[in-house]
């Protein structure tokens, strides 16, 4: 019976007539472009603060040089780093431990969003040294940048995250499993929890936590667990408590039972990032099983926190994990024949000071570039505007802390817009859209 009422609930979450007719008509769209009516998001956050600055960094002579100057100790050398062909040019390249990403993109299954970052309007150096235009709250923190990338939100006025929203509208529409729309193998995470929809978390391993339990076992540990989800209580709290818990064991079985069948043979790496895209790779495999049309999840990679000397190669490790991450699960969606069917993005809380500080470590700054993968990519480009690498020049604030020449309000409605949200419901995912030139980037192939 809870299970039923949850799902009662979730029916009332639709986005009304209009909206579902819309929503018809997309789905048609969709089934007629890929065979498939299916689609998926994965947000891959880094926390800490990627420094995105070697990452992606200048290739040809002249811009090469200023950034080894600037960055000194902690810049990449040219010799080892991964060049990127744009437009039959070389002037940009990848850090040197990212050889599949590398390859992600210069075959166009990849692209890159130059300079992004939370703004509440655009906003130039000069309007920033005036204390003119508005700006994001509490700049350069964790965890109000991790919230505002999250929840599309510059002004911490929500807590729903824009993924979240998009389940809110169109939960409804996956049937009987609802409840498995957003799925996050990384904990409690704003990005998927909407105003009336949250989301499922599921453990990378595979391991549920009452996997255990038999509902009519005989042995004493299942007698006791279903004694105290069938006692009957007053108190508010407890209702709660037990309804989330039954909800959650119901859910578990039905999840279970599905991934039993969903066989992936794609190797990943033995990394913690791997094993969270390896897990959201069978899940997506158990697609039909579940009866789903539309999924979000959320993975995450954390140590991009580097203020000392252990910068260089700190950041050099977990930018290996990162790209044999992505491009393994790239070759899982190949096998699942759903390349065009899910898009990969990349967020973070913050990029880090280009300028390295006394420690040969890097601090907290702001605008940041971020990879969008997969088959339904324009691939092979670079979007937005990247920084210019000068302190103090046009787009510093100080000690080179990017201001953002793209929102992160415009790189996400792009996946949105892909993902199926009219241009109609595009201000309720994300209010503060208007405020820019454009919502639809181009990154992403039409419907």
């Amino acid at each position: 019976m809870e299970r039923r009422d949850f799902l009662k609930g979730m029916g009332s979450v639709g986005i009304g007539a209009a909206g579902l007719g819309a929503w018809s008509d997309l789905v048609s769209q969709a089934h007629a472009a890929t065979g498939e009516d299916y689609k998926a998001i994965v947000c891959l956050f880094m926390f800490g603060g990627n420094d995105s600055n070697n990452m992606v960094i200048p290739y040809d002579d002249a811009r090469y040089a200023k950034y080894a100057t600037d960055r000194r100790a902690i810049a990449i050398p040219k010799a080892q780093a991964l060049p990127l062909t744009i437009n039959g040019a070389t002037d940009y390249a990848l850090h040197p431990n990212m050889t599949g990403l590398q390859n992600l993109f210069n075959t166009g299954k990849a692209a890159i969003v130059a300079n992004v970052g939370p703004l509440f309007e655009p906003i130039t150096r000069a309007q920033w040294q005036a204390g003119q235009g508005r700006r994001p709250e509490n700049l350069f923190s964790h965890s109000d940048q991790q919230l505002q990338w999250q929840t599309s939100s510059s002004m911490m006025a929500t807590r729903s995250g824009w993924a979240g929203r998009i389940a809110d509208m169109i939960a409804a529409n996956n049937g009987a499993n609802a409840g498995y729309t957003a799925l996050s193998l990384s904990g409690n995470t704003p990005f998927l929890t909407g105003d009336r929809f949250q989301p499922y978390k599921v453990s990378a391993s595979g391991n549920f936590g009452f996997d255990f339990y038999n509902p009519s076992g005989n042995d004493p540990l299942s007698k006791a667990i279903t004694a105290t989800l069938t006692r009957q209580s007053k108190h508010l709290f407890e209702q709660q408590w037990t309804r989330t818990v039954t909800r959650s064991i119901d859910n578990q079985r039905i999840l279970t039972s599905a991934l039993k069948n969903s066989t992936i043979t794609t190797p990943f790496p033995n990394t913690g990032l791997a094993t969270q895209l390896s897990m959201v790779a069978k899940l997506i495999a158990a697609r039909g099983q579940l009866g789903l049309k539309r999924q979000a999840f959320f993975v995450s990679i954390g140590g991009f926190d580097t203020h000392g000397s252990d910068h260089y190669n700190s950041h050099g490790n977990s930018m290996g994990q990162v790209s044999a991450a992505i491009t393994a699960f790239t070759n899982a969606m190949t096998e699942l024949n759903l390349s065009e069917n899910v898009t990969l993005f990349t967020a973070s809380d913050f990029c880090r000071t280009y300028r390295p500080n006394g420690d040969n470590g890097t601090d907290h700054a702001w605008g940041a570039n971020h990879f969008v993968v997969g088959g339904a990519v324009n691939g092979g480009q670079m979007y937005g505007k990247f920084a210019d690498l000068t302190v103090n020049g046009p787009d510093d604030t100080d000690t080179g802390r990017w201001i953002p020449t793209t929102s992160v309000d415009q790189m996400s409605a792009t996946i949105a817009k892909w993902f199926g949200v009219s241009a109609g419901n595009m201000g309720t995912v994300f209010p503060n859209i208007g405020r820019f030139a454009s919502a639809d980037m181009g990154f992403m192939k039409a419907i």
